[in-house]
């Protein structure tokens, strides 16, 4: 589904991400670790393409995409992003946040995006939530119509950056429960996360980054019970 080849990015003098190489298969879940600073935000971020690489390639669903030949608006609706920080129009109800990509990205009538809205609300458990204000809601709720919203334009991927860290402790199970939900349908998740017990449960592989380089790949139950890199084996002591 995701194929990246010696993928570099540089912010200035400073190298971001090196040589990164990483494939994901339709329906895997992979969970992106490492310390901040390590470049897995920048690493989704030209996924998406809301940063463009400076060099290598990047292959989503077989097809080679560059800036200069392909609509970014198109691979943006194939490849959902969710964020720390939710991003919602304040000023919109929550169906009116949903509803805004698909109608004015994808075209379609506000009659079939409110219904498809309405059952992406369901699915999130905020159907008694369409008509309140962002401001109104708690940061878990505000997440999962983040997750909603993103669902509305059916794509074919998940990013999550860091979607729990900017929550109270107590809200970062409601949000976990959904995108487990997301995996367990089949959905293909990159997930940076903090959250170790989330990765082991859920995902496919854990990625450990590092200086932004790719220092260990691995299944997670045998990742974080016996990592193979020293970097990688700090690493852990300090988060598990």
């Amino acid at each position: 589904m995701i194929k990246v080849e010696k993928l570099n990015k540089s912010f200035g003098n400073l190298h971001v991400l090196k040589d990164i190489d990483m494939t994901v298969k339709d329906s895997e879940v992979v969970c992106l670790i490492g310390a901040s600073g390590s470049g897995k935000s920048t690493l989704l971020r030209c996924l998406n393409y809301l940063e463009f690489k400076d060099s290598g390639l990047v292959i989503i669903g077989g097809e080679q995409i560059e800036k200069e030949t392909h609509d970014l608006n198109k691979v943006r609706a194939r490849v959902g992003m969710v964020f720390q920080h939710f991003n919602l129009f304040p000023h919109k109800t929550v169906i009116e946040n949903v509803i805004e990509a698909p109608i004015y990205v994808k075209k379609i009538s506000k009659e079939k995006a409110i219904i498809e809205a309405k059952a992406l609300l369901k699915k999130v458990g905020l159907s008694d939530k369409e008509n309140v204000y962002p401001s109104k809601l708690s940061g878990g709720q505000k997440q999962r119509v983040a997750i909603a919203r993103a669902l509305a334009m059916k794509p074919e991927i998940m990013l999550f950056d860091e979607p729990t860290s900017a929550l109270d402790p107590e809200l970062v199970g409601e949000v976990l429960a959904t995108m487990k939900e997301l995996a367990e349908e089949g959905m293909t998740m990159i997930v940076v996360t903090h959250e170790m017990g989330f990765a082991r449960e859920v995902a496919d592989w854990a990625v450990y980054m590092h200086e932004g380089r790719i220092v260990e790949v691995g299944h997670p139950k045998e990742l974080f019970s016996n990592p193979k890199e020293k970097r990688t084996k700090n690493f852990l002591d300090s988060v598990l």
